[in-house]
């Protein structure tokens, strides 16, 4: 008997990880047409759409018997299974995994991660780690439930226009703010977006990154660490790794990176480049 690790297509992970997991797909709509993210949606496909999309897209969350026919793949097979979600302040899939597990009471456990995108990576990554340690389901759980909480994700938007098309801001800041060149900073803390400053550049952008780093103590290089991108060009993040390589503390060639996904690409636009790490405090 093993586990399975269950994640839904919000979570990304790092390039030699895919196809370990079992993945439940997430619904995107472009206006009436519906797109399944991963599986007739590739990642470059969607932000070529959401760069000629005058709406932006809407993404849906995925129902209880989206994971009912995973769940029942595992446990026919033998296998125990620990689902990991996005953030349930950010989207009800959650509470679909918990439903779908009720028929399956002590095989398969069903834990919100509080977080998105490579973040929800990285501690899927730590749960791979336990599983393959021969941790049982159960304990694996209350394991990332404890973990989740040392998890970061810092993260600098290029461009202010997604939100604006998203509602999250006015269109008036958003004109002072492109006039100003201003890179907001966000995080999730608590399982919910916030935002940490409004950066003059991408330098200064770079600096709260660097900022918000510390402030966690620094990275904790015993975990996984995973840097992501939006769009289609990882030349930002390229640059941001070079210019504070003391941040790596060496390692600056073998980390990990990913390109960030649909969910949060749709209200950050290209451009955006995020750090997910385990925090040493």
């Amino acid at each position: 008997m093993a586990v399975k690790i269950v994640i839904d297509s919000s979570a990304d992970i790092a390039e030699n990880l895919k196809g370990r997991f079992e993945v439940v797909p997430l619904p995107i709509f472009f206006g009436e047409e519906k797109f399944i993210d991963g599986v007739n949606l590739t990642h470059a496909e969607f932000y070529e759409k959401l760069k000629t999309s005058e709406q932006l897209p809407k993404t849906s969350q995925a129902t209880p018997f989206d994971y009912e026919e995973i769940y029942e793949k595992i446990v026919s097979s033998g296998d125990d299974a620990v689902v990991i979600t996005i953030s349930q302040k950010l989207s009800g899939t959650y509470q679909s995994a918990v439903i779908a597990a009720e028929k399956y009471k002590g095989r398969v456990f069903a834990v919100d991660g509080k977080t998105v995108t490579i973040a929800s990576g990285i501690l899927a990554e730590y749960a791979l780690k336990l599983a393959e340690s021969g941790l049982g389901a159960k304990e694996l759980a209350k394991e990332l439930e404890a973990a989740r909480e040392r998890v970061r994700l810092v993260a600098m938007v290029d461009t202010l226009e997604y939100l604006k098309k998203g509602g999250r801001i006015s269109k008036a800041v958003a004109f002072a703010g492109e006039l100003l060149s201003f890179k907001p900073v966000v995080a999730v803390e608590d399982g919910e977006v916030k935002i940490l400053g409004k950066a003059r550049g991408a330098r200064q952008g770079n600096n709260l990154l660097e900022q918000e780093i510390e402030k966690s103590g620094g990275v904790d290089y015993d975990q996984p660490v995973l840097l992501g991108y939006s769009g289609t060009d990882d030349s930002t993040l390229r640059r941001y790794i070079n210019d504070f390589s003391h941040l790596w503390e060496g390692r600056k060639d073998s980390l990990n990176i990913s390109e960030i996904g649909s969910v949060v690409g749709t209200h950050a636009g290209p451009g955006a480049i995020a750090v997910a790490f385990f925090a040493k405090n």
